[in-house]
């Protein structure tokens, strides 16, 4: 309740306006040192760790949200899921621009054959795709329109995480201990939600029958 309290609508504000400010100066400090030439020998796939590593952060933030707010019975901390799911989109979106960019070289073309031939783009692709329609139905209008479809759809948040976790494990050559701890917290975080699961199981079960 103290914290419900505390987060009334000024507070609520100056953490978003922090939020924005992190995420910006964070992205714009790495992109500028990787113009400078300041990332190591391989900048390209620092680039690219950090943009990935970024959205699977702030995706695993979103996802805490909802458990915390429970928890602590503080509702108003559901007001910072949207803006941080949005950063996961744009940096995943800044993640997906790298590759093509660098490692591409802007030869779209070849974006297809590769996430036909290799599968960790191929579920990397997948998960971008899905974050993209969360972030295009996340105002509040498209809510609104979508009705009970819209939280349906939101649901994919969670197959999107799965997706993300394997992309990541697929795409690490030697030492999969990060990306096995980075699994593990997912795994817990979507055990939070297994009654959401089971209602949904039930749902699709009883709709064959």
């Amino acid at each position: 309740m103290k914290l419900a309290k505390l987060l009334n609508g000024s507070t609520i504000f100056w953490v978003k306006v922090f939020i924005h400010g992190l995420c910006i100066s964070w992205a714009s400090l790495v992109f500028n040192q990787a113009a400078n030439d300041q990332l190591g020998g391989d900048p390209v796939e620092a680039l690219l760790h950090f943009t990935g590593i970024s959205a699977f952060n702030l995706l695993l933030l979103c996802l805490c949200i909802s458990p915390l707010a429970k928890l602590l019975r503080a509702a108003p901390l559901m007001k910072f899921r949207r803006l941080l799911g949005l950063y996961a989109f744009a940096f995943a979106s800044a993640h997906l621009l790298t590759y093509i960019l660098f490692e591409l070289q802007l030869e779209w073309y070849l974006l297809g054959s590769e996430i036909l031939k290799r599968p960790y783009i191929t579920v990397g692709f997948l998960a971008w795709t899905i974050l993209l329609l969360l972030a295009l139905t996340s105002p509040k209008a498209a809510q609104r329109r979508l009705g009970r479809n819209w939280q349906k759809l939101h649901n994919w948040v969670y197959p999107a995480g799965g997706l993300i976790a394997l992309h990541y494990i697929w795409s690490v050559k030697s030492d999969i201990l990060q990306p096995t701890l980075y699994i593990g917290l997912l795994l817990i975080l979507l055990f939070f939600r297994k009654d959401k699961f089971i209602s949904a199981t039930y749902w699709f079960n009883t709709k064959r029958s």
